[in-house]
């Protein structure tokens, strides 16, 4: 078991917390640890050791370390989804080529933001933790199966799959890459080709079974 780091009045230990926005502090702290420890790796009073504050201070600001992950995984998802809506631009130029935007977005945030992602996905928080993260978490999906719906609106209808469907179909897709191959931190795995490509190379495959390759949809 790893040794708890040091308190704020303790050799090592940091300063005391004195001005500012605890919340904030927290929130900070706490994604520090999970960069280092994975979000399960540290506990409520790390936190509140690593910012520096009493172990009753957060209270005023998190019921527990529940609604602190929570929290962070609201902030993850609110993230994910405008990097999402970036990539999507509406479908514009056409739908197509926004829409592998939308999957190599995915990638990018899972490298660029590890220790949001492990929150968002990892954190293994109860489903009714936070009607917010609820919410976030909605809120990025939809924007997945907004892409989905453009992407096959032209297809006959015989060969129209559920948007539903294909969206959690691309979703796992994409998740499975980005958290095998895709993240920034040391979880990242070596293959003999990058995340981007093989996703890619999934997409194309997947798309070309819908009848909407290159040259479709």
């Amino acid at each position: 078991m790893r040794k708890s780091k040091p308190g704020p009045d303790e050799p090592g230990g940091r300063r005391g917390y004195h001005h500012g926005n605890l919340s904030e502090a927290l929130v900070q702290a706490a994604l520090d640890l999970i960069a280092k420890y994975g979000p399960a790796g540290f506990s409520f009073a790390e936190v509140t050791r690593a910012v520096g504050v009493s172990p009753a201070a957060p209270y005023r600001h998190f019921r527990d370390r529940d609604a602190l992950m929570a929290d962070i995984a609201r902030r993850g998802f609110d993230k994910f989804a405008a990097a999402l809506s970036a990539a999507w631009q509406d479908g514009q130029p056409a739908p197509l080529p926004a829409f592998k935007a939308v999957g190599q977005a995915y990638l990018a945030f899972a490298r660029s933001e590890p220790a949001y992602f492990a929150a968002m996905f990892e954190a293994r928080l109860p489903p009714d933790t936070s009607r917010e993260l609820a919410q976030a978490t909605e809120r990025a999906f939809a924007i997945l199966r907004q892409a989905c719906e453009a992407l096959i609106a032209g297809l006959p209808d015989s060969k129209r799959p559920p948007a539903l469907m294909m969206s959690l179909h691309v979703w796992a897709m994409a998740h499975g890459i980005a958290a095998l191959f895709g993240r920034g931190d040391g979880a990242r795995r070596n293959v003999p080709m990058t995340p981007e490509d093989l996703l890619e190379a999934n997409m194309l495959i997947y798309l070309d079974g819908l009848g909407l390759g290159d040259g479709g949809g």
